[in-house]
């Protein structure tokens, strides 16, 4: 099929995992045009690739188009999408595509999971790109080192982040799946946690008699799932003994973290330039990849030592006197490693800018989300990013500071966005900690606060 077309036109191009598409078809020498509702740096990215990228969405975008590949957070009543519909056009969705551009490579690694898969998916693709088998990689974050979200690789294979949300893993079929954790997330897409955690074992069953699946045994809720999974297993974790892959002796400093993998009676170490116990999860999903790949496990991890992370995770802005840092996680548990993270690793006065992410999920989860950030010394929360959803005046961040409050947090506000900047810069003094957390764009104030303590 993908040969048979050469014009491709891409609805909420800007958007991270529509922009990663966008890049390798263009790499592939098909004619690439977008479309999205505002300009981002994922635009002007693409557009300095020679990417025709059209802001604001008309029927007329679509031109002589002969597939159109359309994001999640594309309506039903888009015009370009109708355009296409009426047309009788081949349409695929964003999750459609991946699936398709998987059947390019003889294997595919699938990185799924509620928390953690974009980095997760990055590590593998910079290990193996690291050691030089070429791989094709799409991740939902642009990866530092290789200041792209998407790779065009020789080799025979694709390393992909598996996304749950609307159930597009599903469409993925991998040879080796990785379940780094299971929380119930994505309300609108699952009616409760039994629901979400049907999803994943069909993925993890998904995966053909010759590959594998390898699942965190940490996650209380994969082990729940363990018996459904008919596929062979490798297991992980750092909590529970009873696993093929062991992290030990967990040391973190300054943004930097060591730490032994123990593989077979085996004793390799890891130094990593991320901070966290999460990102200690995140490499031994990555290994464990290796280790089935039958990649010498010296090399992988050495290769690991380099990598510099994504960006909008733990991405620190400026490292002077005032720390600024921003962070994705949009989920209490996210949130909660975050705050842990600053914690483990410097001793000093911690302020947390949150932006909540969906009307929905600060419904369902605005007790999760306060308890979360409790320990922070202060906590900003500012204006719900709607992102998809229709403004709902009847939730609001209120909730969350208000809750805070029950909890006896000594130093929770609301602040609205247009106050975020200045409110910072009056509040800071040397040795301070600032992080924006959030999905939305929230890191627009990191961006600025960043270059102003750098300067």
């Amino acid at each position: 099929m993908l040969y048979s077309v050469k014009k491709v036109h891409l609805i909420g191009i800007g958007g991270i995992g529509m922009s990663g598409i966008a890049e390798l078809l263009s790499n592939k020498d098909f004619i690439v045009t977008g479309s999205d509702i505002s300009d981002s740096p994922n635009v002007q990215r693409l557009k300095s690739l020679g990417i025709k990228i059209t802001i604001g969405h008309d029927k007329n975008n679509i031109s002589d188009s002969e597939l159109i590949i359309y994001s999640d957070a594309i309506p039903d009543d888009n015009v370009e999408l109708k355009e296409a519909i009426s047309k009788n056009l081949l349409i695929y969705s964003r999750a459609k595509m991946i699936s398709e551009i998987a059947k390019l490579n003889n294997s595919t690694v699938a990185i799924a999971g509620t928390h953690g898969k974009t980095t997760t998916t990055s590590m593998v693709g910079s290990i193996l790109k690291n050691l030089n088998l070429d791989p094709t990689i799409i991740v939902g974050g642009v990866v530092k080192s290789l200041d792209s979200n998407s790779v065009l690789g020789s080799g025979d294979t694709f390393v992909v982040e598996a996304d749950e949300y609307n159930k597009s893993l599903l469409h993925l079929n991998p040879t080796i799946a990785v379940i780094n954790n299971i929380d119930f997330e994505h309300i609108e897409c699952y009616k409760d946690l039994d629901d979400l955690k049907k999803t994943f074992i069909q993925f993890a069953n998904s995966v053909p008699f010759y590959g594998k699946v390898s699942v965190c045994l940490d996650s209380e809720n994969i082990k729940s799932i363990i018996k459904k999974i008919d596929k062979p297993l490798i297991t992980y974790g750092i909590e529970n003994s009873d696993v093929d892959i062991k992290a030990e002796n967990i040391q973190q400093k300054d943004g930097k973290t060591t730490f032994n993998i123990i593989i077979n009676n085996q004793v390799f170490k890891v130094n990593l330039s991320v901070p966290g116990k999460y990102n200690v999860y995140n490499a031994l999903a990555a290994i464990s990849v290796c280790f089935i790949m039958g990649i010498d496990i010296s090399s992988a991890c050495k290769a690991l030592s380099g990598f510099s992370g994504v960006k909008r995770r733990f991405d620190i802005k400026s490292k002077n006197n005032v720390m600024i840092v921003d962070d994705y996680a949009h989920h209490p548990v996210e949130v909660f490693s975050v705050i842990n993270a600053v914690k483990d690793n410097w001793n000093k006065k911690l302020t947390v800018i949150f932006q909540p992410h969906l009307f929905s999920r600060t419904k369902e989860f605005y007790k999760d989300f306060a308890k979360s950030l409790m320990k922070a010394d202060n906590v900003m929360i500012t204006e719900i990013f709607a992102s998809r959803e229709k403004d709902d005046n009847s939730i609001t961040s209120q909730l969350i500071v208000d809750e805070m409050i029950k909890l006896k947090h000594p130093n929770v506000s609301f602040v609205p966005q247009a106050d975020i900047v200045d409110k910072v810069k009056s509040l800071a003094t040397n040795e301070d900690i600032f992080l924006t957390v959030g999905a939305g764009n929230i890191w627009r104030y990191s961006e600025e606060l960043g270059k102003y303590f750098n300067d």
